[in-house]
């Protein structure tokens, strides 16, 4: 005769061994989905970095142009500084002012200033900068207008979101201009001259 009691034990024999495995399954998904949290704060990261980088970039750029605000008209060029560009690495030889300015701003745009093993690394991925004229300045009585540049940086983002507005590095990033980051700042030369 079979004892119940001892058929009940056999009955029940399984059962942790399915909750362990459902523990498991549970526990990988988890894990699973750290992995991939982290890889997004990865790219987030990165994505930061590139934006303080080019926020130092334009901060720069604008502070230069500032300061030597009666040759602001000699800082716009016909295509973009940065990646891609023909200035030099040593900005040294060139005289003092706008070709030295761009020539720095250039070599900070292609991540000159850190390196690591002779490799530029502080930079964003292909970044450009471009200087445009948005008003002449103008110091004739009665117009008396003062002088509007918009310096912007662009470079490669990691994701695509929504495509930027300003002109500022399009086409340089493929054929997809979601991919492409742009931020800019304006910089006014006032008119002191005018009555």
């Amino acid at each position: 005769m079979l004892n119940p009691l001892r058929l009940q034990y056999q009955r029940q024999h399984g059962t942790s061994l399915i909750e362990v495995l459902v523990t498991l399954l549970i526990l990988a998904f988890g894990l699973l989905g750290v992995a991939a949290l982290q890889g997004k704060m990865s790219v987030a990261q990165m994505e930061s970095y590139q934006r303080s980088q080019a926020v130092m970039a334009l901060t720069e750029m604008t502070e230069r142009m500032k300061a030597n605000s009666t040759q602001a008209t000699s800082y716009l060029n016909q295509g973009n500084i940065g990646t891609g560009d023909t200035q030099p690495t040593s900005c040294t030889a060139l005289p003092v002012g706008p070709p030295s300015d761009l020539c720095e701003w250039s070599n900070l745009l292609k991540g000159a200033r850190e390196q690591q093993a002779a490799a530029k690394v502080g930079g964003m991925v292909g970044a450009v900068g471009c200087i445009t004229q948005l008003q002449a300045y103008n110091p004739a009585l009665g117009v008396c207008s003062a002088g509007i540049y918009q310096v912007s940086v662009a470079w490669q983002g990691l994701n695509p979101t929504t495509t930027p507005a300003l002109a500022c590095g399009q086409g340089a990033y493929g054929a997809n201009d979601a991919y492409r980051r742009v931020i800019a700042a304006t910089v006014t030369v006032g008119t002191t001259s005018c009555f």
